[in-house]
């Protein structure tokens, strides 16, 4: 049976290794390679010393948008030798909106509000919880795959450890970690389980994100039900890259991806 190996450190709620994870050929993902956790922004002194230096942390990858980076600002380990890889998984306005990042709306309260106007809400509301969330993140693969596959590279390519992060460390950051995870090949009902997982963390990461500038208001009306991953939502989520595309790694071919680059990937995360 699944069990997370959480990260207890000061400043975030949603940190754990991925390392001990089984894949298909009997292979198992290294400890202190491959973390994911919610925002960054509060890490304690001691935290970052943890993660330099008992993670030997050296890449962080943000899938948080340009918005939410301009309104958290820059987090304590930015301050560090760590480098630093920023990929939005949303399209964003651009700079000639003449509108400052820090002052634009969410990219997700747009999208909400184009997709209710598009819909309706009645039609929005017949969808279901895990309906509403696959399709969710198969728009970061659609409507950005550049920082998908980029964001893929950047743990494949780290030194250390990488850590892939957005602001919950549940939605952006488990369809990155579902993809790495099934290169190397652990198998779905692992991948499903350690997506799920962060449902154990959400009461307190909404408590978190109530307090931060960047989401608060759009937090206010959440519901622990409304924002728990669920099994169901990542598996029709790789079913519906089975069906659509092939599947995981058929997806990723068609955007470039290479047998070099999965086995760059395995030589990253597996014993």
């Amino acid at each position: 049976m699944y069990q997370p190996s959480w990260i207890d450190l000061s400043g975030v709620v949603n940190m754990r290794d991925l390392g001990g994870l089984p894949t298909d050929g009997g292979e198992v993902v290294r400890h202190r390679r491959l973390l994911r956790s919610d925002n960054l922004q509060d890490l304690a002194a001691p935290s970052v010393t943890a993660l330099l230096e008992e993670y030997r942390l050296t890449d962080v990858v943000d899938l948080r948008t340009h918005v939410e980076v301009a309104k958290e600002g820059d987090g304590p380990l930015r301050a560090t030798a760590v480098h630093h890889h920023h990929f939005t998984l949303y399209r964003e306005e651009s700079d000639e909106s003449g509108i400052p990042a820090a002052e634009r709306v969410l990219p997700w309260e747009r999208d909400e509000a184009e997709a209710a106007a598009r819909r309706g809400e009645r039609e929005k509301r017949r969808r279901s919880h895990d309906e509403f969330w696959s399709e969710h993140y198969l728009s970061y693969l659609s409507t950005r795959p550049d920082s998908v596959v980029a964001a893929l590279h950047a743990i494949a390519s780290s030194e250390g450890a990488a850590i892939v992060h957005c602001a919950a460390g549940k939605d952006r950051t488990g369809t990155i970690i579902g993809l790495a995870l099934k290169i190397v090949g652990v198998p779905d009902d692992v991948v499903i389980a350690d997506f799920a997982a962060s449902a154990q963390k959400v009461p307190l990461i909404l408590e978190r994100l109530r307090l931060k500038p960047a989401y608060a208001e759009n937090m206010r009306n959440k519901t622990v039900a409304q924002q728990s991953p669920t099994t169901d939502t990542m598996r029709m989520l790789l079913g519906a890259l089975e069906t659509r595309h092939g599947g995981v790694h058929c997806w990723l071919s068609d955007q470039g991806w290479t047998s070099r680059d999965t086995d760059r990937m395995r030589r990253k995360l597996l014993d």
